[in-house]
């Protein structure tokens, strides 16, 4: 295995491009295609059938004529098909959030990037149970003409990988280039490679793991507790009245803290105070700097997310083991893939360590599978994925092009 050699500077920030940048994939638009109908609907893991359901996804580049340069870029808990570029559809509508900055991994997508649109197709799309497009809490039911709540059936990271299978062959795609996800992303990644093993050629892992901690299930626990209690949250029936705001805030604060290392917050905002320097206010309210940044995450989320929809995604990720697949054996689930894997885990990384990425590392090494395994010495905890373009960019880059000899 192989680290890395590099400290990353905590007070970096990602430079955005604009849309004229001869990096930038420029204004992008979504497409929404109905992918489940009554005559096709898509069983789901928990026995139920869904239809319709319709999906939004969008595509960064061309593919070529044989389709086989396409990726398939999956999004983490929060993200969406938005992955690089400047949403016109956002601008039109006045969307502020998504106007003033660029698809989630848009260093990362684009002419001469890692993910390059000179060579590459890349496709993103939204996951089922989502509020960005997809089907989801939010969406109607036909049934009843009102939005579908708590009565939307539970999801799982299954269930999305077979519908965005369906997405890949409704656009006559036989075999992707390659499949690239972090975080939640990174296990839709995998799971790709274990349940359509014929059809990925390369599965690219960053900051996951086979499975979720106790520890991260913990976490995911109390953050829907937060909604689940919120006086307005009704049942998940909400939509037409006050949305259970705080409980949803509660709940993004509480991840956000896991997104970060102890170094990034004690760099970013030791226990300094917001208005008087180094003395306190004596009060219970917004005290510290890092209390206020937490606030501002949180209140900021609830503009632009579905508590429902948190719910179900948060489920989604703790039902995900991999080794489901091997009737509890991770070796034996790892079996069947055939793709090559990189697999690239950051040293700060608490809520999907070094140490479980390592786990999965070997479970494929002792199945003989083509795999390369990277560990980035990073202070950024588990935002590294977004942040550590410089040292991300040519392990991808290299990979995609070949190059698998990067650790073990």
């Amino acid at each position: 295995m192989k680290n890395v050699n590099k400290n990353s500077d905590p007070k970096r920030k990602k430079k955005y491009e604009p849309p004229d940048s001869l990096t930038s994939v420029g204004w992008t638009e979504p497409h929404i295609i109905t992918l489940a109908d009554g005559n096709n609907p898509l069983l789901l893991d928990c026995g139920e059938e869904l239809a319709p359901i319709s999906v939004e996804y969008e595509m960064y580049g061309e593919m070529n004529s044989n389709k086989d340069n396409v990726i398939l870029l999956l999004h983490a808990l929060s993200g969406d098909a938005h992955a690089a570029g400047w949403d016109k559809k956002a601008l039109e509508m006045g969307r502020s959030w998504r106007v003033d900055r660029p698809g989630w991994w848009d260093t990362m997508i684009g002419p001469g990037k890692a993910l390059d649109t000179n060579k590459y197709c890349i496709i993103c799309s939204n996951v089922l149970g989502s509020c960005y497009g997809t089907t989801g809490p939010a969406s109607i039911d036909p049934e009843t003409g009102e939005p579908y709540g708590m009565s939307f059936p539970i999801v799982t990271v299954g269930d999305w990988v077979r519908l965005q299978e369906r997405l890949v062959s409704h656009l006559g795609i036989e075999k992707l280039y390659a499949v690239i996800g972090g975080s939640l992303g990174g296990q839709q990644a995998l799971e790709w490679s274990l349940a359509y093993p014929d059809r990925v050629e390369r599965t690219v892992i960053l900051a996951s793991s086979a499975r979720l901690s106790a520890q991260g299930l913990a976490f995911n626990a109390v953050a829907r507790s937060s909604i689940l209690n919120d006086i307005n949250f009704n049942d998940g029936n909400y939509y037409d009245r006050d949305q259970p705001a705080q409980g949803l805030a509660i709940a993004r604060m509480l991840g956000h803290i896991t997104y970060l290392s102890e170094t990034a917050m004690r760099d970013k905002f030791g226990r300094r105070y917001r208005k008087n320097g180094n003395r306190p206010g004596f009060h219970l309210g917004v005290d510290f700097e890092v209390e206020s940044y937490l606030e501002y995450q949180g209140q900021s989320f609830v503009s632009r997310f579905d508590a429902n929809s948190y719910l179900y995604i948060t489920r989604a990720m703790d039902y995900y083991d991999a080794a489901d697949r091997g009737e509890g054996d991770l070796d034996r689930a790892c079996e069947n893939a055939r793709s090559r894997f990189l697999l690239i885990s950051f040293s700060s990384d608490w809520l999907y360590t070094p140490e479980q990425m390592k786990e999965l590392t070997f479970a494929l090494y002792r199945t003989k599978k083509d795999v390369s395994y990277v560990e980035i010495p990073s202070t950024y905890g588990h935002d590294a994925f977004l942040l550590e373009v410089d040292e991300i960019t040519p392990l991808i880059s290299k990979f995609l092009k070949g190059d698998t000899n990067h650790g073990i």
